[in-house]
């Protein structure tokens, strides 16, 4: 059966997928066709029903719940791992809501943070791809950026200023795991589809951490920062016990982003069941 899979250059993405697209484990009669794009493009993606199995935000995914659910292999949550946002000048968390603002994409799970914790003014958010926020910050462009991926690691060299890391706002909040993006499958297919995707995609990971070596170049390939050390500290933070299963703890929290996006009214409320 030949699915269609869409997923984003990082190196956690192709770290989870490498021997899936590359065929180093037993795909049980599966195929896929790879496309990738950035994660708001994937976002977007997901909203016109584009892939049959597809990396999203979790902020995107309260938007087509109708049409996908959430698979318990290759999600991004976690500890220590969430969006930071920063600027070029000093600038305050209680300046936060009243300055210009480069984000990654209206439907990212950063974008969702921004207006859980502090509702900017809408007209002074804009939309740019990630790697570029940086240089926006820099040139001045904008006052402050919401950073995410390989750019959590270079902003400093960059001389930027860390305001707020959005992901230790929502731990002392909740006390959870932050979720920020996983893989949905379409609704419309039958239980033994998405359980056998599912183990898929955990087996590709369960590879993955036995024979690293094998997926480097795969992963250096479709990687924007060129520095192997980032590239190593990016899956380290985003691939982790919560990537092979989201167990009960990883499901609650998930739950509980959702749940607060519909009660801020950022988000509709999910269909159920939410979890493959």
């Amino acid at each position: 059966m030949k699915l269609s899979l869409g997923f984003s250059p990082c190196p956690n993405d192709t770290y989870i997928f490498d021997a899936i697209v590359n065929n180093r484990i037993n795909l049980k009669g599966y195929g896929f066709d790879v496309e990738m794009a950035d994660i708001e493009q994937l976002n977007r993606n997901a909203f016109a029903h584009i892939f049959d199995i597809t990396k999203l935000s979790f902020h995107a995914f309260a938007h087509v719940s109708e049409n996908y659910m959430l698979l318990p292999a290759g999600a991004a949550l976690g500890f220590g791992n969430g969006p930071l946002l920063i600027s070029k000048h000093r600038i305050y968390p209680d300046e936060v809501s009243f300055v210009k603002i480069a984000i990654p994409g209206v439907f990212t799970t950063a974008a969702m943070l921004l207006y859980v914790f502090w509702q900017p003014d809408k007209k002074n958010i804009r939309e740019y791809l990630f790697s570029s926020i940086e240089e926006v910050v820099l040139s001045g462009e904008a006052d402050a950026g919401l950073i995410i991926h390989e750019t959590r690691f270079t902003y400093q060299k960059k001389g930027l200023l860390k305001i707020a890391d959005l992901g230790e706002m929502w731990e002392k909040e909740t006390h959870k795991p932050l979720p920020l993006g996983g893989i949905a499958i379409k609704r419309m297919f039958p239980d033994k589809i998405k359980n056998e995707i599912a183990i898929l995609i955990k087996e590709s990971i369960e590879f993955a951490n036995r024979f690293p070596e094998a997926s480097k170049q795969f992963i250096q390939k479709h990687a924007r920062e060129t520095s192997k050390q980032i590239t190593k500290q990016h899956i380290q933070l985003y691939v982790n016990e919560f990537s092979t299963n989201l167990g009960t703890k990883g499901e609650e929290a998930i739950n509980h982003l959702l749940k607060s996006g519909f009660e801020k009214k950022i988000t509709p409320k999910v269909v159920e069941p939410v979890f493959v």
